[in-house]
């Protein structure tokens, strides 16, 4: 099974939900993960959520159904990073 990966960013000042960044599998997905980890930006694993999240096209927001698994990812990387 190739891995998957998908990057979300949230603006508060240009907008109400985080949108989707950069998605994709395999390669992509590998340097996705890698462009993250060398900028430190915190990776939490979640097959399911990738899953969902991936059938978002690029630059979308997150659909309100999806707020709250998202709230919880965002709760993670807070409680990792403090920021």
């Amino acid at each position: 099974m190739k891995p998957k990966a998908v990057a979300l960013k949230y603006d508060k000042a240009k907008g109400s939900a985080p949108k989707v960044t950069a998605k994709g599998e395999g390669f992509t997905a590998k340097n996705i993960i890698k462009i993250a980890e060398l900028n430190d930006v915190p990776i939490k694993k979640d097959e399911d959520l990738v899953e969902m999240l991936s059938q978002i096209e690029l630059e979308r927001e997150v659909p309100p159904e999806m707020y709250q698994a998202i709230a919880e990812v965002f709760s993670f990387i807070y409680k990792l990073t403090k920021r």
